[in-house]
């Protein structure tokens, strides 16, 4: 009899897995609560625009798709800050060959479910919403939501890629004795705005970068899409603030917003209040829960440790997740022996993500535009250059690199320690690409 599995969630991280499993002999069988998004119109500025780095591409890599991913990925190879004098700062993620890629998500994932259904010839069940779920014996109930029909389909092993608000976990998982679970929301909301592009198609802004407006309590970024256009998130608090989104609750309010606080985006901006009633006012959590697997079933991606998208991670971890898992299974040929080792790595990598996001939130809104925050990343690369096998920036190390996101959470606090101690000399500013500091921080180094 075939081996098969049930994956429930047809989005990018079920979608890749489904490729791997596949490649495993495994008959894959998908079910999907949302319609078949290949059938409507995919908008750029729907959701919040992804950015795929090493991680992501390590695990389209493996599972033999990334070429097919490529050829709508942006290389974005460094941040553009405004002020709000209009003054442009360019700071580098990494060497000159690094970047990480923008890519829609709509576009992403009908690509996704293209080759999960060609190369990991899955049957996609669209419109089915899972209620309940047997953990020990690989069986879910289903309900059909065209014709409301309820029924049962059964696997060797079952895995949940359906997202933050999971069905499996809090149909089931969450009913276990001594599953632990806790979901925080962060104070702020965001905003999707599309910046079109110009009157000639062309991009108005710089292409290849991630643009930001960091202003203190609140942010908007934009993103490159494929046709001149920029799919912008405008990150804020719902209230208690001078600016806040519940306070903008007539046109008159937004534009004079738009116009004091973002003035250069205001002015390419021709339909500004038509594009802020198109997107909804969405909030943002953290998920936190273990264990990742009971019985047969397992979770992935966001179903077993949503973040906040302030590291471009969630994808990426969420695609990693499928790679240690493909690496484990090779490894143990067994699926208790798999599971086990996959929720004990990967566990502590959720987490670590979920500190790094949160932390390079504050990064982004309060930091990037300040001097002192710009010479230090500065200092860092130039230390990174001479020095690559000793010193690994933090955001290297996560956006460009395969090392764990729990030790580069633990180095990373190393050096934001050292670091604090170089920039605080008086003379940091006139001698920054010193010997003397170069030794200063070497000698600091473990």
């Amino acid at each position: 009899m075939e081996k098969k599995i049930i994956i429930v969630g047809a989005g990018l991280v079920g979608s890749l897995w489904a490729v791997y499993m596949r490649k495993a002999g495994y008959k894959v069988v998908i079910y999907e609560r949302r319609s078949d998004i290949r059938k409507a119109e995919i908008s750029a500025g729907k959701s919040i625009n992804l950015a795929l780095s090493e991680r992501g591409w390590n695990s389209l890599k493996t599972a033999g798709i990334k070429e097919d991913i490529e050829k709508i990925a942006i290389p974005m190879s460094g941040r553009v800050m405004h002020s709000e004098e209009g003054k442009l700062t360019y700071q580098a993620y990494g060497k000159k060959d690094e970047a990480i890629y923008s890519v829609s998500r709509g576009h992403l994932n009908a690509i996704m479910m293209d080759l999960a259904e060609k190369k990991g010839n899955s049957e996609i069940h669209y419109q089915h919403q899972c209620i309940d779920a047997d953990l020990k014996n690989g069986k879910i109930t289903l309900k059909n939501l065209k014709t409301n029909e309820i029924f049962e389909d059964q696997a060797d092993v079952v895995f949940a890629a359906d997202g933050a608000y999971s069905a499996i976990r809090y149909n089931s998982m969450q009913k276990v004795d001594r599953f632990n679970f806790s979901q925080f929301y962060v104070e702020d909301g965001y905003k999707e705005l599309l910046l079109p592009a110009g009157p000639m198609g062309e991009y108005q802004i710089e292409k290849n970068a991630l643009h930001i407006w960091p202003r203190g309590r609140f942010m908007l970024i934009a993103l490159p899409n494929e046709d001149g256009s920029f799919t912008c998130t405008l990150f804020m608090p719902y209230e208690n603030h001078k600016y806040a989104f519940n306070d903008l609750d007539n046109d008159e309010k937004i534009d004079a917003f738009f116009k004091t606080v973002f003035p250069d985006f205001y002015n390419l901006m021709p339909n500004l209040i038509d594009n802020w009633h198109q997107n909804p006012l969405s909030s943002m959590s953290i998920t936190r829960c273990y264990p990742w697997t009971i019985g047969k079933f397992a979770l992935l991606g966001d179903s077993a440790h949503s973040t906040v998208p302030f590291y471009g991670q969630g994808m990426n971890a969420g695609f990693e997740d499928c790679f240690v898992m493909w690496e484990l299974f090779n490894k143990h040929k067994d699926w208790n022996k798999t599971f086990k080792e996959y929720q004990e790595i990967r566990k502590p990598d959720g987490d670590a993500l979920q500190d790094l996001s949160l932390d390079n939130y504050y990064v982004m809104r309060d930091h990037v535009a300040d001097e002192k925050f710009l010479l230090q990343k500065k200092i860092e690369a130039k230390i990174h250059e001479r020095h690559p096998n000793k010193w690994i920036p933090l955001y290297s190390q996560v956006s460009f690199s395969n090392i764990r996101y729990s030790d580069a959470y633990k180095q990373g606090k190393i050096q934001e320690e050292i670091m604090r101690k170089v920039m605080s000399s008086p003379t940091i500013e006139k001698n920054w690409d010193s010997k003397e500091v170069e030794n200063q921080i070497l000698s600091m180094i473990q």
